[in-house]
């Protein structure tokens, strides 16, 4: 059910593959290939094999390039940058340079590191600086020895722009010069993104250096990767450590070295990944299978790039105003310029851009995998999104770092979203994103208009499990879906009406966002009070509501003090698995235990005593990239959660070492150098919702769905640990600090809701338009609720947060409120 969009971030390896190469290893014994028996020289003949595979696969032989089995990419650029000969300035020899396009990775950018530390300077050039650069150098600053290095993508990993591979040849010819200084030029060709659906020709374009990860091409191995040297500059590559079955001789008492005479070897430190390796020749085998090669892919792949661009462009909303923004250099109507990678910005119908993160969070909703950022280009975010350099140093000191989800500062995009296709991806693919963009943007009647522009492409059914298409596939861009495929949308939505897509929320917890003014003086006449108390004893698992309850140095007393993780340790919830809202906890204070529930299954009992016995398995799991200590609670909980849930799991319960527990929070307002003890908590030790704010939200629901929810399901979709009845709808987003009997809470920022609230909270079933409706509500936020920390606790008593406690607000702007004192007139909060 997975619509899988992000084949430039990894292909998906195919059964298979993983089949083929299993099947080896039951058959074969492979050993160290450093060793000298049977099973090792099996492994060191099987090695070589591949990499004659691998100079196959990119039309080239021995003769010419040397195969060194890296990391990955990252490693061989790093190897690179360590090895080239460079010539550092202050010397009588003119010094080296190492340029490189700003539309590259940050693996690339990240050499000028190194380079910097071996005093050679490093200069950026932009693409259309390049094109300029077409003059000659004389003919004796050609002849100069100093050796200069220039790298550029085969294909931009940001928007799929193929450069040409002409600047090859014509760079280490002098035809074009990236900067006037004497000596030679040297290219590295990063081809990462390329050749996962394109054909190299290392024959006709000789690049020097080629860093590839076979990951991106077949999905399977991962941690491999490769840099293919060509043979005139490798004896020249200067190398200072030396590992394991590198080296010829040497002396350990003596500095005396002598590296082994194969290029591979010298380099190879220490054993490689020789299953991984031997891996690779099935990936080779089963891609020519299914597909017929490169070619093919390419054809293919580009096919379902053109259409998705050519709907996508021209979806426009009912004033004219498009719905999407299109980052790119090309027209996407020539494959030999343009990769099967479309990036883009959703808008509104004011031309606004919309959050990545939101439209990352709807896409997930409906089993739609993107990539959302800047993709580890910043040169090219910059370039495409117009953010300069003073607005990346600004982004940063408002929070914002590479891969987190702040996505708009300032109302200004930080990145962008981008799908890509893969030689498994289908036409349905395609469709299947376009059906999502415009059920979510567009009105019914809208709808009809995209689809006038393209058609599906063309494909023959070809046996021996070939892809179907055929070079001479190419998409035009003409006629029209059928009614029918508009009315088989998956995505329409129950009723009509356009749907403002989620704006993200940039701010991150720390931050009290005002979203809405409260008045200061309350013109009705009731005070703020505690409606329900929920807490959570297992994460993700249903709520147990109590009237009265504990307070502890974490928060209510056992909330989300357990979780279910899966066989890699790994906290599982409703996101994955939205079954765990039915398995019902409920804590016994009296008798000490937990008690577990789930419809077809025996209550099963967990003791409240955390008594570390001899038995039990401390483990460090990973909440929200939080480390927590964790125990185990044994195999009879876990097979009780694995029956239930029909897959592996086991429960942990977070460590009552709390010396060793480093899920912590650092949160302002409170004392000073004060670190909050959290439990297994996302953000903060509460959550507070308002039944005023669930009711106008109702409201919007019951427009949009043809039976409307009731209040109570409303509110335990919400998952709150504390429910208030205010005046005022979302009057809760505008205070500072609350104070409820003899407990003091700060309020830490507003809680941007995901996916989960769409998920009934008694039955398990999804319903998207909650979440699409709280984005509307909220003038496209998805914020509701904040967020709440307060002191820990130094005394061994427990405070009791009752239901019918009076709850005294202080407003952002610090203004206490006070308690209505009479029916003329009641302060508001």
């Amino acid at each position: 059910g997975i619509t899988y969009l992000d084949h430039a971030g990894s292909a998906l390896f195919p059964e298979s593959l993983l089949k083929a190469f299993t099947d080896d290893l039951r058959n074969n014994v492979y050993g160290n290939p450093h060793s000298q028996n049977i099973s090792s020289k099996l492994t060191y003949d099987t090695i070589e094999h591949v990499r004659y595979r691998i100079l196959q696969h990119f039309h080239t032989t021995a003769e010419d390039y040397t195969i060194i089995f890296t990391s990955g990419c990252t490693a061989a650029l790093k190897l690179i940058a360590e090895s080239f000969p460079w010539i550092s300035e202050g010397t009588k020899q003119p010094s080296s340079r190492f340029c490189y396009l700003t539309d590259s990775h940050t693996s690339v950018v990240g050499m000028r590191g190194i380079t910097a530390s071996m005093n050679v300077l490093s200069v950026p050039i932009k693409p259309k600086e390049i094109l300029l650069a077409k003059s000659r150098l004389p003919a004796e600053e050609q002849n100069c020895t100093t050796l200069h290095l220039f790298s550029y993508p085969a294909q931009s990993n940001f928007s799929g722009t193929k450069y040409p591979l002409s600047w090859i040849q014509d760079i280490k010819s002098g035809k074009i010069c990236p900067i006037k200084v004497p000596g030679k030029w040297f290219v590295l060709l990063d081809a990462a993104s390329y050749v996962s659906s394109s054909p190299l020709d290392l024959g006709v374009h000789q690049a020097d250096f080629i860093p590839i990860s076979f990951y991106k091409i077949f999905g399977f191995p991962t941690g491999l990767g490769a840099l293919l040297v060509h043979n005139r500059i490798a004896p020249l590559l200067r190398k200072t450590y030396f590992g394991g079955g590198t080296a010829a001789a040497y002396l350990a008492g003596e500095d005396f070295y002598f590296p082994r005479k194969s290029i591979a070897e010298r380099f190879e430190d220490g054993t490689v990944s020789f299953l991984d390796i031997i891996a690779l020749k099935h990936g080779f085998d089963v891609l020519e299978k299914l597909t017929g090669g490169m070619e093919k892919i390419k054809q293919h792949t580009f096919a379902l790039a053109h259409y998705t661009y050519t709907v996508l462009s021209k979806l426009r909303y009912a004033n004219g105003a498009p719905v999407v923004r299109i980052y790119s250099d090309t027209d996407f109507s020539n494959p030999d310029v343009q990769g099967p990678i479309i990036n883009f910005n959703v808008l509104d119908e004011n031309g606004e851009v919309l959050g990545f993160s939101q439209v990352d969070n709807m896409a997930s909703l409906h089993n739609i995998h993107v990539r959302t950022g800047c993709f580890c280009n910043t040169g090219a975010c910059q370039m495409h999104l117009d953010i300069s350099n003073e607005d990346i140093q600004r982004n940063l000191q408002a929070g914002h770092v590479c891969g987190d989800n702040i996505d708009l500062v300032d109302g200004r995009p930080t990145g962008s979203v981008r799908i890509s296709f893969g030689y498994m991806s289908s036409f349905e693919d395609a469709q299947t994103f376009l059906n999502f963009i415009i059920a979510t943007r567009l009105s019914k009647s809208d709808a009809e208009i995209p689809f006038q522009c393209a058609t599906k492409p063309r494909t023959e059914s070809v046996p021996d499990e070939h892809l179907s298409f055929n070079s001479a596939d190419k998409l035009s861009a003409v006629q029209q879906i059928s009614d029918g495929e508009l009315r088989n949308n998956p995505f329409e939505t129950e009723t009509t009406g356009s749907w403002q897509l989620p704006e993200p929320e940039a701010e991150s917890v720390r931050a009290a966002v005002s979203e809405t003014a409260v008045p200061t003086c309350r013109k009705g006449g009731k005070p703020v009070t505690v409606t329900k108390i929920y807490l959570y004893p297992i994460k993700s698992c249903s709520a147990f509501e109590v009237t009265e309850w504990p307070v502890g140095n974490q928060g209510l007393l056992y909330d989300r003090n357990w979780m279910v993780v899966n066989p890699n340790g790994v906290c599982m919830t409703q996101k994955q698995e939205p079954r765990l809202c039915l398995v019902n906890p409920s804590i016994d204070l009296e008798q000490k235990i937990m008690v577990i529930q789930a419809e077809g299954m025996d209550p099963i009992s967990v003791s409240l005593e955390d008594n570390t016995g001899k038995e039990d398995v401390i483990c460090e799991s990973k909440v929200c990239s939080h480390r927590v200590k964790t125990r185990d609670c044994g195999e009879r909980i876990a097979g009780w959660f694995s029956a239930f849930l029909g897959r592996p799991c086991r429960l942990i319960r977070q460590s009552s070492d709390m010396k060793s527990n480093s899920h912590q929070k650092n949160t302002k307002g409170l004392s000073p150098a004060t670190n909050i003890s959290l439990s297994l908590v996302n953000e903060a030790q509460y959550l507070l919702i308002n039944v005023a704010s669930i009711l106008q939200l109702k409201e919007h629901i019951s427009a949009r769905l043809k039976e409307p929810l009731e209040i109570e399901e409303l509110i335990r979709r919400f998952r709150a640990n504390i429910v208030v009845s205010a005046p005022e709808s979302f009057e809760e987003e505008e205070w500072a600090e609350i104070s409820i009997g003899a407990l003091q809470f700060q309020v830490v920022g507003p809680c941007s809701r995901c996916q989960i609230i769409c998920i009934d909270q008694q039955s398990g079933e999804q319903n998207k338009e909650i979440l699409q409706s709280l984005s509307a509500a909220r003038g496209r936020k998805t914020n509701f609720g904040i967020y709440l920390m307060n002191q820990p606790l130094h005394s061994s008593f427990l405070d009791i947060l009752s239901v019918g406690s009076q709850v005294l607000p202080v407003l952002k702007e610090n203004t206490e409120i006070q308690p209505p004192t009479s029916s003329e007139e009641k302060c508001s909060g």
